[in-house]
């Protein structure tokens, strides 16, 4: 397991090797400069600069009300962000917020799914909307631990966030954005999920983590903390 802050970094200040641009040339990379964002009169998201590339993590940390998840969904472009600048590359190609939107896998707290629905029956229908086979959802619902045909409305917390892990890589996306992706999962569930993610940043993936906690993920390569 690589794991590896370098020294501490400043509030919303990148901090990481300098062997990034050895790294930048690969099939995908995000990178974001100064990105910030208010809500009214409260300031969410102080600048916040980073950069990860395949085959790597990036670990953010904060406080509640840092910007955390604030900072996720600007890079996911769900959010636009009030200024700076967010590159997210596939194959030599910047992609838009809308294609970013299509492409990236995201983890989140509030991910919500159909309760009358099984958990299959969630995974089938996004992965319809998606174009993608039915048997994907089954392969990644026995990879995560879940039953197929547990209503999604009787699945405890931990059962809902594996349930949000296997949305997250229907698509086999280049890139996952995961906000407290252990949160409520027992000892076997994250080591399954942990297991996932090393494939995925195997396989030349990247993810961006965030936690209120430092976390040990591996793949890390680099540190950013959030605060104000």
């Amino acid at each position: 397991m690589v794991y590896s802050c370098g020294p501490p970094a400043r509030a919303g200040q990148f901090a990481g090797p300098g062997s990034y641009t050895a790294r930048a040339m690969t099939s995908v990379s995000l990178v974001f400069d100064g990105v910030r964002r208010r809500f009214g009169r409260v300031r969410a998201l102080e600048p916040a600069s980073g950069r990860v590339a395949a085959g790597e993590a990036l670990v953010v940390t904060g406080a509640n009300g840092a910007g955390k998840s604030t900072l996720l969904r600007c890079l996911a472009g769900l959010l636009a962000p009030d200024g700076g600048t967010v590159e997210h590359v596939e194959e030599g190609a910047a992609l838009t917020p809308p294609e970013r939107r299509a492409r990236i896998g995201f983890v989140a707290p509030d991910l919500a799914f159909y309760d009358e629905l099984s958990a299959g029956e969630n995974l089938e229908f996004f992965a319809r909307l998606r174009g993608l086979p039915a048997a994907r959802a089954g392969e990644l619902l026995e990879r995560v631990g879940l039953p197929v045909d547990r209503a999604a409305g009787a699945l405890s917390s931990g059962m809902r966030q594996r349930l949000r892990w296997a949305w997250a890589l229907l698509a086999r996306p280049r890139a996952l954005l995961l906000d407290e992706p252990f949160q409520n999962l027992d000892r076997e569930g994250e080591d399954s999920v942990r297991g996932l993610l090393g494939e995925h940043l195997e396989s030349g993936g990247l993810a961006i983590v965030a936690s209120p906690i430092p976390l040990e993920v591996a793949g890390a390569v680099s540190h950013l903390t959030l605060g104000r």
